[in-house]
């Protein structure tokens, strides 16, 4: 379509959502089709609603013109359910159109994600080259999407999107080379579809959008969330990000460093990822933790555990065992309970380092999501930053992390979830030298009387394995030594709230930070899951608090007799050597398990 007025479309292959899905509105960049959404539309349609701005070639409205239009839309999407958010997916010059409409409807509910936003445009590296553009003959013009196509994005990374990791690289490199001779004639093609008039037209839409947009930036309250690259080579899209984010009131940043401006168009970006990680995406006003939380897809694990986190993997090679009802102590995770409410209370290693392969075992072997309960700080604002990668905290959110309170816990149970408990939160995690393996609870049992009310079954578990790939070097009270570490310390923690005020003892008492760990040649993770702790039926007697309090401390010594026992048996493990474990894989396949001791 090149002619005719700006219009809505919606993509056949998105399908319908879920139940209550949230608008999305795709404004596309300068191209005006939409085609930073073709990755994307599939898994976006699964749960959002969504549109796409398609801008003909030959349509000449103005930035202030598809404002309009886009309010129109807007304003008439809300006045039928003005409870549902409404997302605005901003690419480049979208990002513009995005901002400018948040900044002129600041009481509808609207969520604004930008993809290098062309807020920048007049710090754009190709200023210099762009009068050449406007006085280029029109015999030359077919050579513009070629200079075009070295800034614009990275073709490598475009042209490996649905190519599959796994393949032998000799069809790799055949599939690549493939691909982008394909590419080739669609550049020609490109000086087709966008004419010298319609290029330059462009540049002066771009011009009039940054302007406009950036003297109404004070007016922005929605929440926006940025992804910015860091080899754009047409904006300056890192600092722009660092510009925005301080400039805005409720911002968040995830940077891809090595991506080009064409960011939805290359290999390993997934928007709705992205989205989720953030804890952007909701149904209604607010966030709902539980009830808008979405389940990590296929793709999503396999990116996570079989990419990002293969090497800890491999360098943990972690051991499962767990407790048959008759006492019996088996490999994997047989012995915990396949259908919840179920209560997973143990030891929390430092900064959490057993959280990743605990996940990816449940999810393989279980098919169940954990959700941790987790320090509130880890969903707010507080650890964002403008040059945020897709960090350990976004994979929290993303596999099931919640925000520790007794009512989020209450609604898991209700659902029938299996939870992750750990009774000493952050300063077991934040735990000093020579205090590994060592448990920081309260004398407070109320997990244990909540998990009754719901006939939970608890299951206490040990793991060990921190000593073996770690060393802390400065712990929290080298660092509160320190001056100006201490003074950093206690800025980042000025307003944080101690969710645990009201608990006597030294659990109460810790300062989030970050300690400093040198890696070791690796050992080995063992986990043990022991005996579970049936509560159903025992919902009267567990009720009166000195009975809940022996179970607390029954569960507490149980943690602590699995690590005990886990750390006399490792001894025993003849690959708890990472060269042993190598040269049995190299034998027998990286994907055979690799024993451990007799159990």
């Amino acid at each position: 379509m090149t002619a005719g007025p700006p219009r809505w479309f919606s993509h056949v292959e998105c399908g319908r959502p879920v139940t209550n899905a949230p608008l999305l509105l795709f404004l596309p960049g300068s191209d005006g089709v939409g085609l930073g959404l073709i990755l994307h539309h599939k898994s976006l349609g699964k749960v959002f609603e969504v549109r796409c701005l398609h801008i003909p070639v030959k349509d000449r409205t103005s930035f202030e013109g598809l404002i309009n239009i886009v309010e129109k839309c807007i304003k008439s999407e809300h006045s039928i359910r003005p409870s549902r958010p409404i997302y605005l997916v901003g690419d480049s010059f979208g990002g513009c159109l995005a901002l400018a409409v948040a900044a002129r409807n600041p009481t509808i509910d609207l969520v604004l994600v930008l993809v290098n936003p062309a807020t920048s445009f007049d710090k754009s590296p190709l200023q210099p080259i762009f009068p050449l553009l406007e006085n280029l003959p029109s015999n030359l013009h077919v050579a513009v999407p070629y200079i075009l196509s070295f800034v614009m994005g990275d073709p490598i990374k475009m042209a490996m999107v649905g190519i599959k990791g796994d393949l032998p690289s000799p069809q790799t490199i055949e599939k690549l080379s493939n691909t982008l001779t394909s590419m080739l004639p669609l550049l020609s093609e490109l000086a087709e579809i966008i004419p010298r008039e319609t290029l330059l037209w462009k540049l002066k839409l771009l011009k009039s959008a940054a302007a406009y947009t950036n003297s109404r930036l004070h007016a922005v309250t929605a929440p926006v969330l940025i992804l910015a690259s860091g080899k754009d080579n047409l904006l300056p899209s890192g600092a722009e990000a660092d510009r925005l984010f301080s400039t805005l009131k409720n911002c968040k940043v995830r940077y891809f460093k090595d991506n080009g401006h064409t960011l939805l168009l290359e290999d390993g970006v997934n928007l709705l990822t992205v989205i989720k990680g953030a804890g952007m995406y909701r149904r209604s006003h607010q966030r709902d933790w539980i009830k808008d939380y979405l389940p990590p897809t296929k793709s999503e694990f396999k990116k996570t555990f079989n990419e990002e986190q293969r090497l800890f993997s491999l360098a943990s090679s972690p051991v499962f065992l767990s407790t048959l009802p008759n006492g019996d102590i088996v490999r994997g995770l047989e012995g915990v309970p396949g259908k919840g409410p179920v209560l997973l209370v143990g030891y929390h290693m430092l900064m959490g380092l057993e959280l990743g392969m605990l996940y990816k075992k449940f999810l393989e072997e279980k098919k169940n999501i954990l959700h941790g309960m987790a320090h509130p700080v880890l969903f707010t604002s507080k650890t964002e930053s403008s040059r945020e990668d897709m960090s350990q905290y976004d994979n929290i959110r993303l596999y099931g992390g919640i925000p520790v309170n007794p009512i989020n816990m209450y609604r898991l149970f209700q659902r029938d979830s299996f939870v992750l408990l750990y009774p000493g939160g952050a300063r077991e995690a934040l735990h000093r030298k020579g205090e590994e393996y060592k448990l920081f609870w309260p004398e407070q049992p109320e997990f244990v009387r909540m998990a009754a009310r719901f006939g939970a079954t608890i299951v206490p578990f040990g793991v060990v394995g921190e000593d073996d790939l770690t060393e802390l070097v400065l712990d929290y009270d080298d660092q509160k030594r320190i001056p100006f570490v201490r003074e950093w310390i206690e800025e980042i923690n000025k307003d944080i709230t101690n969710i645990r005020s009201n608990i006597d003892g030294e659990v109460s008492r810790q300062d989030l930070f970050f300690p400093v760990l040198l890696p070791k040649v690796p050992g080995r993770f063992y986990y043990h899951f022991g005996k579970p702790i049936e509560t159903k039926g025992k919902e009267i007697l567990l009720k009166d608090r000195d009975n809940a309090l022996t179970v607390y401390r029954q569960i507490k010594s149980e943690i602590e007799g699995s690590m005990a026992y886990l750390k006399k048996k490792r001894e025993e493990d003849p690959y708890r050597s990472i060269t042993q474990r190598a040269l049995f894989q190299a034998t027998w396949g990286p994907s055979t398990e690799v024993p451990t001791f007799e159990l």
